[in-house]
């Protein structure tokens, strides 16, 4: 094995923070300090290792793309989940789901954000019960007699609505903007009940979702750092005022300027966009420029890498030489499942528009793909759910039955093209290396992009750039110190190189999920611009478990599978517990650009259609589903830019 594996304890310390008991009374000391036996603790370290620590302990985790039953979608299919139930169940209740099953989290989450469409916010609930106003219109009354009704006639309401929401048709009571407001204020109302600073920060938010040109996805989720006195103040914009990304962005600049407050705005499913998330045009056609890409690397720091509907790190066809880039990738079509044309494929994924990102820094003197990773799950069930043993699919359709071993997901079916059940994935969640849990602090991580996704493993991770890391720096038992004392954390830019430096050096540690798979090994990824202006990337393994050796192509061996597919379970003989490393970039020219990210993979564990497997008799899969999963982690990257170049 490449490095040094760590005895789990201390580095488990390190990403927990231990419960500290309030006394039942404060006693007085009645002795005297003598100043000459304490001076000497004011000219060196204190004694203990975690007095006036400034940095983050322990990764916060939470959810920041869940929707419930006021997402109009949501709520036609059948989710009677509301924003406060799921936020009692995101604190560690037990709740009912919509087709009444018990569920509730392993672990509560530290944080959340209830992320419902702003377009028709609340609305639909109004329609289900009938509202007298609302049913003179006549597609509104079919709407309310087919959600009513349940089954295919819900799903046909819900498909009918994507669609129209795509063509811009809504029906007028739906697109309403005083409704929507009156029912935003509601919403902040909800969250605000639930935030507890200290122990679980419930934070503003909302999905703004652009289908422009009928179903290419341009969706994001707006986080909001403050409360509701701030929030309360403007309407969120909806895609009935516009569907193009940077006029969200002039709203959220208007937003800042009346309110003082602070936004940012988080992408995602990129692999549903049909070629426009990463495109180096607008969606309506206009070439981008420097004003552009300003404000995109401006308000949206962040990328949702993987979620329920597909993981959009890199696909398999960009990157043949890297065997984990095929995971759960959807690529049929767009949200509409319309088919992708030739090209679209590049500019849809995370690790092509970080390349894309170096290029357009030279061309615009910015670079708008500079962004961090995360995951959520964008459940619509109000049940955020990325366990594969607790997994309660997207919409209550997909909640577990034996029924979803066949069936399509979501129930829909755009003029005969589909997507199965079986290919919705059981992801994801997202770490915050914040000092505390508030909303602002949460906010603050967020914006320097001191966070990182998974595909719903809770692995620790940390990641640090410099360039002085030493191969001893992976002995010791507190990397985190190490690394903010001699580098940045994932995120971050590297300073410019020290005297005598001849490359970058990175201090990258796992720690596993205590109710998941060990660690099969830890990559990090290198994208860079070269000589002639091309990107190119390259994929290291860096640290791995076990007593493999790379072969002659340079491929570290598969670690192998204890999964017991029928019974649904794994066993841990295989991996590490924990891995830590120091890693110098072998090829770095100083005179290119470039970043890198921290993957980490673990080895298989049973996938969740193992699980529906074992427990529904009836369940029927095909040969072709995956009944196995590597769980991952992906870290935002570190860049590099050469001295005398700023953006």
């Amino acid at each position: 094995m490449r490095s040094t594996m760590l005895l789990s304890t201390s580095l488990a310390a390190l990403l927990s923070l231990a419960a500290i008991p309030a006394t039942a009374q404060v006693t007085t000391d009645a002795g005297t300090i003598d100043p000459e036996r304490t001076a000497r603790f004011f000219d060196q370290p204190g004694y203990s290792p975690y007095a006036g620590r400034q940095y983050p302990l322990r990764p916060l985790w939470g959810e920041q793309h869940l929707h419930t039953s006021w997402s109009p979608d949501a709520i036609a299919a059948g989710t009677r989940v509301g924003p406060d139930e799921a936020l009692q169940y995101a604190k560690g209740a037990e709740i009912t789901s919509s087709t009444g099953q018990p569920v509730r989290l392993s672990r509560p989450y530290d944080w959340m954000v209830v992320a419902d469409h702003s377009d028709a916010l609340g609305v639909m609930a109004s329609v289900l019960e009938g509202d007298p106003a609302l049913m003179a219109d006549p597609t509104l009354k079919a709407w309310h007699q087919g959600m009513n009704a349940g089954g295919e006639a819900a799903s046909a309401v819900v498909i009918e609505m994507i669609t129209l929401q795509g063509e811009g048709t809504l029906p007028g009571p739906v697109t309403d903007p005083e409704v929507q407001f009156d029912m935003w204020r509601k919403m902040t109302e909800i969250v605000e009940g639930h935030d507890e600073p200290g122990t679980f920060s419930a934070l503003i938010g909302y999905e703004w979702t652009s289908n422009y040109g009928g179903g290419n996805n341009l969706h994001r989720n707006v986080i909001y750092r403050d409360g509701k006195a701030l929030a309360d103040r403007v309407r969120p914009l909806t895609t009935f005022d516009t569907e193009i990304p940077h006029e969200l962005w002039d709203w959220m600049a208007m937003y800042e300027e009346e309110t003082g407050g602070r936004l940012l705005a988080i992408p995602h499913n990129g692999n549903l966009s049909n070629g426009l998330m990463f495109a180096t045009e607008t969606p309506d056609g206009e070439p981008i420029d420097a004003d552009w890409a300003a404000s995109r690397q401006r308000w949206e720091p962040l990328y949702e890498v993987t979620q329920s509907k597909g993981t959009s790190e890199q696909h398999p066809s960009l990157a043949p030489a890297d065997e984990f880039a095929d995971f759960e990738i959807w690529d049929k079509g767009n949200l509409n499942v319309k088919p992708k044309e030739p090209g679209m494929i590049a500019y849809e994924y995370a690790r092509e528009a970080l390349k894309r990102g170096l290029a357009l820094e030279e061309e615009f003197g910015t670079n708008p793909f500079k962004f961090g990773l995360v995951g959520s799950t964008d459940d619509h069930t109000g049940i955020s759910s990325a366990e594969e043993n607790n997994f309660f699919g997207k919409f209550p359709a997909s909640e577990p039955g034996a029924e979803r071993s066949t069936a399509n997901a979501f129930d829909f079916d755009f003029e005969g093209r589909t997507i199965k059940d079986w290919q919705l994935g059981a992801s994801g969640l997202t770490a915050v290396w914040a000092a505390e849990n508030t909303r602002a602090a949460i906010w603050d991580a967020m914006k320097r992009k001191e966070v990182y996704g998974t595909t719903g493993s809770r692995i620790g991770v940390r990641f640090f750039g410099g360039w002085g890391f030493e191969a001893e720096d992976a002995q010791g038992r507190s990397p985190a110190a190490v690394g903010y004392g001699k580098g940045v954390p994932m995120g971050g830019d590297l300073p410019p190189a020290a005297d005598g430096a001849e490359a970058p050096s990175f201090l990258v540690a796992a720690l596993k999920d205590p109710l998941s798979g060990n660690l099969d090994r830890i990559q990090i990824v290198k994208g860079w611009l070269d000589a002639e202006g091309e990107t190119q990337e390259q994929v290291h393994d860096v640290v791995w478990a076990g007593d493999r050796a790379p072969g002659e192509d340079g491929k570290l061996p598969a670690i192998g599978s204890t999964v017991d597919v029928d019974n649904a379970t794994w066993t841990n003989t295989l991996g590490a517990s924990e891995l830590i490393t120091v890693w110098q970039d072998p090829d770095f020219d100083p005179a290119q650009k470039a970043f890198y990210y921290a993957r980490v993979i673990e080895i298989p564990t049973p996938r969740w259609t193992a699980y529906d497997a074992a427990y529904f008799e009836e369940a029927d899969f095909a040969d072709e589903v995956p009944m196995t999963v590597t769980e991952r982690a992906y870290t935002s990257p570190i860049w590099y830019t050469p001295q005398g170049i700023k953006e």
